[in-house]
């Protein structure tokens, strides 16, 4: 998985979305629990399919085939983080985001938190069995 620096995120990533730390999410560590940074990455692909993609996840859903992350700094609950999302491949019926958590840390530095890279799988919504992506979502998918 590529280190991204700040610089390299602002201009390789179109599509962002604000997070919100919310009290429920720091832990006994004072920070971000490990298991909150899935859910900041889950509303950020979910926002960016819906909004970048124009994706209806009624006809064809997605399911998550794989997530690996890389922690770099911890979040705290005085941060404020970003969840910057592209899609990286394409294949018959799964597609590859690569997503990084950045934003300015209480002092105001721009720092990289984390980055993730998950495969999704479409799927018919009435069998959840795989499904080729649909074009007119992967040319979407290509140009976001």
């Amino acid at each position: 998985m590529k280190k991204y620096s700040p610089e390299e995120v602002q201009a390789s990533f179109s599509f962002s979305v604000p997070i919100q730390v919310r009290l429920s999410d720091i832990d006994g560590y004072m920070h971000v629990n490990n298991g909150i940074y899935f859910n900041y990455l889950e509303h950020a692909r979910a926002m960016y399919l819906y909004q970048a993609c124009g994706w209806d996840v009624m006809d064809i859903g997605t399911v998550l085939a794989n997530i690996q992350i890389n922690y770099r700094k911890p979040i705290h609950a005085e941060d404020s983080p970003i969840v910057f999302v592209t899609c990286t491949e394409i294949g018959r019926s799964s597609f590859v985001l690569e997503q990084v958590i950045m934003g300015k840390d209480k002092e105001g530095n721009q720092v990289v938190f984390a980055a993730s890279t998950t495969t999704m799988v479409a799927v018919d919504m009435k069998t959840m069995r795989p499904v080729p992506v649909p074009e007119a979502y992967a040319a979407k998918l290509r140009s976001s």
